[in-house]
């Protein structure tokens, strides 16, 4: 509901592993489905790095914020916008279309609610799923199994739980594992640690 707000509950220490449950799904969710479909749309540097992704993390923070508020389902980013990048789209105006689209959208939001969710969605995701495969596998070293099997990892994970964020928490758990295991601790970033930590923190206070 408008503007329904329980910050003080938020806040109690019960909400805790929530709160973290909550942060690592958006954080990883937003990575991803950026990242993604920045590779998709080639709009990745030479490093396969999405130049300024703090503006995409702010821009989805912000939605999320203002769907809070206006008490709607999560706004932000998903990969079922692969589907725009892998029909030619590539700019701002792009987003500005489909905002539109989906606003006029509402008025028949009975007619939406009909059809159902799998079918509507499944088909173009199926594909846009097949199309964002071959950059990122293609770039995996397959002689190196510290860096094979967490890959693997998160690609089985995402498959049985349906969830990215799970995958890639299971990918950054065991990335720096097999490195520290096999003396190639400082191979890993120090962000990369501290992810190790969080995504750990993640498993031990998910509701399972």
């Amino acid at each position: 509901m408008l503007l329904q707000l329980d910050i003080a509950g938020a806040l109690s220490w019960g909400m805790v592993s929530v709160l973290l449950t909550m942060f690592t799904m958006d954080l990883f969710f937003t990575m991803s489905g950026a990242l993604g479909i920045a590779t998709q749309a080639k709009l990745t540097d030479g490093n396969g790095d999405l130049p300024e992704i703090e503006k995409t993390f702010a821009a989805d923070s912000l939605a999320t914020i203002a769907g809070a508020l206006f008490g709607t389902t999560t706004a932000g980013v998903f990969l079922e916008s692969g589907a725009g990048t892998a029909a030619g789209g590539r700019t701002g105006l792009v987003a500005l279309t489909v905002a539109v689209l989906f606003s006029l959208g509402l008025f028949f939001s009975p007619l939406f609610a009909a059809i159902p969710p799998t079918a509507a969605t499944g088909p173009a995701l199926i594909v846009v799923g097949m199309l964002m495969l071959s950059p990122p596998l293609a770039k995996i070293d397959y002689q190196d199994y510290t860096e094979l099997i967490p890959a693997f990892a998160v690609i089985v994970m995402m498959i049985f739980t349906g969830n990215l964020g799970v995958g890639l928490c299971a990918g950054f758990v065991l990335f720096p594992v097999f490195k520290a295991v096999t003396g190639q601790a400082k191979a890993v970033h120090p962000a990369g640690w501290a992810l190790f930590i969080l995504c750990l923190l993640f498993f031990v206070f998910y509701p399972y």
